[in-house]
């Protein structure tokens, strides 16, 4: 039985200086921290408990954007009717997720900060992985790496990352906002997470003494017409091997601006940014998404036994595009 100290944060000042100390980890809904805890992953000196910061729950409905407190949990969210209308995909994202009963408990800022699934990681035996133990090596170079990544990887880890809205997040634009002593950052969501490099232990930009007190998320006729789609080996309480998130506006039958972005195929959400710029102007149609998706699958590295992602991120970013077609 792993000993620590446990209190409660009375407020953000006292949050931010708990997250400044190496052996003290904040929890909110601990869905994520109790696993790390039993996996061995963290043993932390202090827990400290900083759901009273009733600051950071509220979901405020802007003119031009959405803040979604870091401690909303992720079952009101998926039930606001705002977000539920004008944001659809984060919804879709949030009720593939998990649970009813975790998601009744997992807060926003949690579900962000959640660390892969790798088995390798996740392993109660000894077996090497860097993002776990760094120089320590990775096994699903040469071993199981079906659910691993085939962009963004390196030598050192080809893990995924394994939230769900952060994917609808990625796609939507979406905006991390952090607090430390110095003050608040903005820090768009597609570079909020790290790819492993030569370091695959930081899976974030979150500096010590950070702390994410929102998200904020642009209102835009692309969001009203998001998707979320979700393919798994099962259909419930499953993580993803490939999803897709995609924002659409057409008009006249051709495509004014898009967004995709895709998960379980890298460590980060991953934006396919030359396919959003050529599908511009370009009609909806299976044939022309599939060659706009030409150039960013050109720098896919499959491994030995996750060369199926390819074909079926493919099909999957086609499908979205025609369900989100079908919003407009």
């Amino acid at each position: 039985m792993l000993d620590f100290a446990f209190s409660r944060a009375s407020d953000l000042p006292e949050a931010i200086a708990a997250a400044s100390d190496p052996e003290t980890a904040l929890i909110a809904g601990g869905t994520e921290l109790v696993n790390w805890l039993k996996d061995g992953i963290v043993a932390p000196a202090r827990v400290v408990d900083i759901n009273g910061l009733a600051e950071l729950a509220p979901i405020h409905v802007g003119d031009t954007s959405v803040r979604i407190g870091a401690l909303a949990r992720m079952t009101e969210v998926a039930e606001h009717e705002f977000i539920a209308s004008e944001l659809p995909a984060i919804r879709e994202a949030l009720l593939a997720s998990a649970s009813p009963q975790l998601r009744n408990m997992a807060s926003m800022g949690g579900n962000l900060s959640q660390r892969t699934r790798c088995p390798y990681f996740r392993a109660e035996t000894d077996l090497p992985c860097n993002k776990r133990r760094p120089g320590s090596g990775c096994a699903a170079l040469d071993g199981e790496c079906r659910g691993m990544a085939i962009f963004g990887g390196s030598e050192r880890c080809i893990a995924t990352h394994p939230s769900d809205v952060a994917v609808a997040l990625a796609a939507l634009d979406a905006t991390v906002h952090l607090q430390s002593a110095d003050g608040e950052r903005r820090v768009p969501l597609v570079d909020f997470y790290r790819l492993p490099g030569d370091n695959p232990e930081r899976d974030t930009v979150l500096r010590r003494g950070e702390v994410i007190t929102a998200i904020e998320v642009p209102i835009s006729p692309l969001a009203r017409c998001s998707r979320y789609l979700k393919l798994r080996e099962r259909a419930s309480y499953e993580f993803a091997l490939v999803s897709v998130a995609v924002a659409l506006e057409c008009g006249e039958d051709r495509i004014r601006e898009v967004r995709i972005a895709l998960g379980g195929v890298a460590p980060k959400p991953w934006r396919l940014a030359r396919a959003e710029a050529t599908l511009r102007g370009a009609p909806l149609e299976a044939s022309a998404v599939r060659t706009a998706l030409d150039a960013d699958f050109a720098e896919a590295r499959p491994r030995r036994h996750n060369g199926f992602k390819i074909e079926l991120a493919k099909r999957a970013v086609i499908r979205a595009l025609q369900l989100a077609r079908g919003a407009t």
